[in-house]
């Protein structure tokens, strides 16, 4: 089986290797990267911009500049997440969380170089994945029915409430106030209008661009608009230097693990069908929180939490376009306007999409590592001019950054409500800040609520209404009993956590 996928691999070089379709795979890395840096300009809206540009290409060259945006804009936003605190992209989110404070102590330059190695560890394994296992992957995708995916979604939600800092408490909150952030729209089964109190712009639900650009964007600015401190470092005349850029071997030791499991939980959401980089950065971040003997870190600035993160987007994206191309089931949105490409084409993507059309499959695959070198190769002389940005003071940056938020959110549906709607959600995250509750738990629920009512539904109406389907398939009922154990563990630690506080109040009082 290695040799043959080997073999293939090489067929897609030559294939990818051709001039005509170099040039289309670094036109898409290019305009991706650049669209991913620019604060609220999604790369949703530049597809959609650049789809009628595909008729006039062969299929092969629509899919390598469609893919090439897709994943250079990854980079791109994480760009933008580390050094404004403004996640361009949902699967960034998590990655301001902690690169955004390294940011701050004067550090920017080496989270980016962190996040370039990860991201590029975490692309190359996701395409090695997809060369060797992409049989095996759908096969085993197709094991996984509504109740695996429910339970899944479970375990993830629960492991979700360890990412606040403080009380877990707070996170679980935060977590149940996004879920319900997530049931406001049109219910998919009934048709029926929930919590939209009369606004047609809210039958589609809640835009998430416009809720994480709110939370973060707005809240940043808000937060910093009465304070003049300025970045560690930061003055007009700043000049980095390229040992400043690069991460010391310290560094890079302690995001060496962190970036191996994030690569792995991202494989796992890349083939299951409907998922996407989204889940799969917010998973990844709760596990090595989970993981770290030094929780307390997380927030304010820990390498393994944004390594972990980036590696697992990265891992996603690319393990992501085998349920899409192999089993016509989208990840996200931009996946959803790469399938329109190729049915523009007359290309159906399904089960024999691989044996049909092995040049597209081959040829996409063979120019991800040539993209990503691509990447690579355009960052690296460019961080410099990241960091430099820096050295404008924030009654330019910020502004500015409000600007292109405003017009990428209302670009995404052409409504002035999106826009609204971020200056609210910035209103809300500024007062949720103000009392120390953490933002991650709240878009960790919002995104994964349509996905738990969905497959809760889908597993009710398969077993007509009996429950016990969950525990009585084996994959689902394994990660019910990972959910059980994490929650047993997140009751003990909460009790040991009430009796210390106890204790400390009794001391207090005998003192007095």
């Amino acid at each position: 089986m290695i040799g043959t996928s080997l073999g293939n691999l090489w067929y897609g070089f030559g294939v990818a290797l051709q001039p005509s379709n170099l040039m289309w795979s670094f036109f898409g890395v290019f305009i991706g990267n650049l669209v991913g840096v620019l604060p609220g300009m999604g790369v949703l809206t530049t597809i959609s911009i650049l789809l009628p540009l595909t008729y006039a290409l062969s299929p092969i060259a629509a899919v390598l500049l469609l893919a090439g945006i897709f994943y250079g804009a990854q980079y791109g936003a994480a760009v933008c997440s580390i050094l404004l605190n403004l996640p361009c992209h949902p699967s960034h989110v998590v990655t301001c969380i902690d690169a955004y404070p390294l940011t701050r102590q004067g550090k920017g330059g080496m989270a980016l170089g962190i996040t370039m190695m990860s991201s590029f560890v975490g692309a190359s394994v996701g395409i090695i994945i997809m060369v060797l296992f992409s049989s095996v992957v759908v096969a085993l995708a197709l094991q996984f029915g509504p109740a695996e995916y429910f339970s899944l979604l479970l375990f993830g939600l629960l492991a979700g409430s360890t990412m606040s800092k403080g009380d877990p408490i707070k996170g679980v909150a935060m977590m149940v106030f996004g879920m319900l952030l997530g049931v406001v729209g049109t219910d998919v089964t009934s048709g029926v209008f929930r919590f939209t109190f009369g606004i047609l712009d809210l039958s589609d639900g809640i835009e998430l661009v416009a809720l994480a650009l709110g939370l973060f964007g707005i809240g940043e600015f808000l937060k910093s608009v009465n304070k003049m401190v300025s970045i560690q470092g930061n003055s007009p005349g700043m000049h980095v230097r390229a040992r400043e850029m690069l991460p010391t071997l310290a560094d890079i030791r302690v995001a060496a693990w962190p970036t191996v499991r994030g690569t792995l939980i991202g494989a796992i959401f890349g083939f299951l069908p409907g998922t996407g980089p989204t889940p799969a950065s917010f998973i990844s971040y709760a596990a090595e929180k989970k993981l770290s003997k030094y929780p307390e870190r997380f927030g304010h600035g820990a390498i393994e939490g944004f390594a972990s993160s980036e590696a697992s987007t990265h891992s996603c994206v690319q393990v992501d376009f085998i349920p899409t191309l192999t089993l016509g089931i989208p990840g996200e949105a931009v996946m959803a306007l790469l399938l329109s490409a190729l049915l523009i084409k007359g290309i159906q993507p399904g089960p024999q999409f691989i044996s049909a059309h092995p040049s597209i499959f081959w040829g996409l695959v063979a120019s991800f590592w040539i993209g990503n070198v691509m990447l690579i190769i355009l960052n690296i002389p460019l961080i410099g001019l990241w960091v430099r940005l820096l050295s404008l003071p924030y009654r330019y940056i910020y502004p500015s950054a409000l600007f292109f938020i405003c017009i990428g959110v209302w670009s995404t549906r052409s409504s002035l409500v999106l826009v609204a709607e971020t200056l609210i959600f910035g209103i809300v995250g500024y007062v949720f800040a103000a009392l120390e509750f953490e933002i991650a738990p709240l878009l960790l629920g919002f995104v994964l609520e349509p996905l738990v009512e969905e497959n809760f539904r889908r597993a009710m109406i398969f077993s007509r209404g009996d429950l016990a389907t969950f525990v009585e398939r084996p994959i689902s009922a394994a990660f019910l009993c990972m959910t059980v154990l994490l929650l047993a563990v997140q009751s003990i630690g909460l009790a040991r956590l009430a009796r210390k506080k106890i204790s400390a109040n009794a001391s207090a009082t005998l003192a007095e």
